[in-house]
């Protein structure tokens, strides 16, 4: 498991290994029930606090990416179909939101639009 953490972006730490973690679930990168590194181990490695990567794996089992077995550690959880269909979802529909303000910006029409999503459709 690869995780980079970027200070100078503006997204909290924990924010950033839930992300990555998460993403790399989505892929396939991290396999269902792949033994994640401990949370100190992983705070070690990335020299934060464990409290900051604790927060990040709560957050991924909160939503059903990971699971914790006591005295054994973290996991990753089956793969819900509907939870990456809506995790999709949410990833087009912020798409769609940065292709509406481009195109607000170009000042293209809603049948211009349309059109070109068309052609794009059939490439």
């Amino acid at each position: 498991m690869n995780i980079l953490i970027d200070n100078k972006s503006g997204a909290p730490i924990y924010d950033q290994i839930y992300t990555q973690i998460k993403n790399q679930i989505i892929s396939g990168e991290l396999q269902q029930d792949e033994a994640l590194p401990s949370i100190r181990n992983l705070a070690k490695d990335l020299r934060i606090s464990v409290i900051t990567t604790k927060r990040a794996y709560d957050e991924l089992e909160r939503e059903g990416f990971i699971y914790t077995l006591p005295a054994k550690g973290c996991f990753v959880a089956a793969k819900n179909v509907e939870l990456l269909r809506e995790e999709n979802l949410k990833k087009i529909e912020e798409y769609m939101q940065k292709i509406l303000q481009l195109s607000a910006a170009c000042n293209l029409s809603k049948e211009e639009l349309i059109e070109m999503f068309r052609i794009n459709l059939e490439v």
